[in-house]
Formats: structure tokens, C-alpha cells, sequence
């Protein structure tokens, strides 16, 4: 009986042998994986090297396991998939671009946040940190004012199983005030200053990570703290170079 169901089942891999595509698929994704690995490891030696400036000698577990699981190659154009995992900014189109690893998983540890927290991200681009941020338990809120862009990074994050980020095309500038207030907000683009609706959007006990400055000059990565009683707090982390915040004229 044995002997023939093996039979059985070699005459049917025979009759269908795997696409050669599919092992080439297979062949790439272990090798993203690695390269993750490795990525992650680039990370950690930024993060180490930079730490008296951030204030930590290395990431919540939390940011280091999506940063390993995020396949960074599926949020950048397909001329760029081999350099997905070179810990560098890569551009996505429309004069924008998919942030550096460093500051993606940076900004995610800066903000503190909880599984289940809501959290607002202003400057979608091509997705990936809102995914990083959904992979962490987040329920995301994604504001892109590029709206080709948003439709593929929407497009991307649904094909990635990433279902808990929400997508509005908008300035950013304004938030998503019918959404918050939120646990944290993320600001992906560089702003003169630090936008007064995201402030009063983000929740008592609560954390806003931004860029500031402007687009020809040295740009700080600033980390906002609203305490329980509302009263702010700001501290500059580092210098950064972002886009900067696009604007509706």
C-alpha cells in the first residue's frame, strides 16, 4: 500500500514539476531573509553607535523583530529590489523616498508605543513604515498627500497581509482629527515647524516624532512628549536629512 501511494504521489510531482519561477521566488526570499538579518545587524551597530545621542544602546525587541519580518523589498520600485536592504534611503518616485532602515526603526523605538495603540503616520510614501509599525500590533492611520503614491503603498500594505492601517489621502499638516487623539504620531517629512493640529491630536501621555527644519538646511530629528497633564516637552535627537512636507497650495 505504501509502495504504491509513493508511486502515486512521484508520477503526480513528474506530471507537475515546480515552475522554475517559483524556485527562483523561493531562492530570493531566502535570500531577503538573510539580508534582513544582516540589515538588522547594520541597525544595531547605528544604533550603538549613535546611543548617548538617543538615548538608548539598542531597540525594543518589538522594532527589532519587525524590521526583521518586513520584506523592504516589496515597498521599493522593482529596479531597487537589490538594494532594498542597503541601510540607506532609496528613491520611490514623485521626488520622494523610502527612508533609511536606521531612522525607520529609530523613530519607531522613539515612539514608545504599546501592541493595540493607536498611532498616526503623516507621509505614507511607499508604506513601509506604516508596515513596520503594523507589524509591531498598531492600528495605523497613514495620511499621503502624493496620491499615486498612496494608491501603491495601499495596494502593497493590503498584498502584505498589513489589514490595521487605514489610508487617507490629505495634508498631513492638518492630521486626521476625526481619528485621534492617538498614543503617537510619526511624521515622515520635514517641516519649519512643528504642526499645531498634530500637537492638539496627540493624547495626554503621548509621543510625536517629527523632522524639523527646513529643505536646504540642518534638519532635527525633534521627539515631542505631551506628559498626562498636556504640558510638552521637546528634545532634539539628531541632525537628519528629510524630503519635506509636502503642502496643499
Amino acid at each position: 500500500m505504501f509502495r504504491t501511494l509513493f508511486y502515486t504521489l512521484t508520477a503526480w510531482v513528474w506530471l507537475f514539476p515546480v515552475p522554475d519561477s517559483a524556485i527562483a521566488e523561493a531562492a530570493n526570499e531566502k535570500a531577503f531573509t538573510a539580508a534582513r538579518a544582516a540589515l538588522v545587524e547594520a541597525i544595531a551597530a547605528d544604533v550603538a553607535a549613535t546611543g548617548k545621542a538617543i538615548g538608548a544602546q539598542r531597540l525594543d525587541p518589538a522594532v527589532i523583530r519587525a524590521m526583521k519580518t518586513v520584506r523592504r523589498h516589496r515597498f521599493v520600485p522593482p529596479e531597487s529590489a537589490d538594494r532594498a536592504y542597503d541601510n540607506t534611503p532609496l528613491p520611490i518616485g514623485y521626488g520622494q523616498t523610502i527612508s533609511q532602515p536606521y531612522i525607520v526603526a529609530l523613530m519607531s523605538n522613539l515612539a514608545a508605543l504599546n501592541p493595540g495603540d493607536r498611532v498616526l503616520e503623516v507621509g505614507t510614501g511607499s508604506g513601509y513604515q506604516a508596515a513596520v509599525l503594523a507589524e509591531m500590533g498598531m492600528q495605523v492611520y497613514s495620511m499621503e498627500i502624493i496620491r499615486p503614491l498612496a494608491g501603491t503603498a495601499a495596494e502593497t500594505l493590503r498584498a502584505e497581509g498589513y489589514d490595521q492601517v487605514s489610508l487617507r489621502v490629505g495634508d498631513g499638516y492638518f492630521g486626521w482629527e476625526e481619528k485621534g487623539p492617538f498614543d503617537g504620531i510619526i511624521v515622515t517629512a520635514a517641516a519649519d515647524h512643528i504642526p499645531p493640529p498634530l500637537l492638539s491630536q496627540l493624547k495626554n501621555g503621548g509621543r510625536m516624532v517629527i523632522p524639523v527644519g527646513g529643505p536646504f538646511s540642518v534638519q532635527q530629528l525633534v521627539l515631542v512628549a505631551k506628559d498626562e497633564d498636556g504640558a510638552l516637552t521637546t528634545r532634539q535627537i539628531l541632525p537628519v536629512r528629510f524630503v519635506p512636507l509636502t503642502r496643499r497650495p
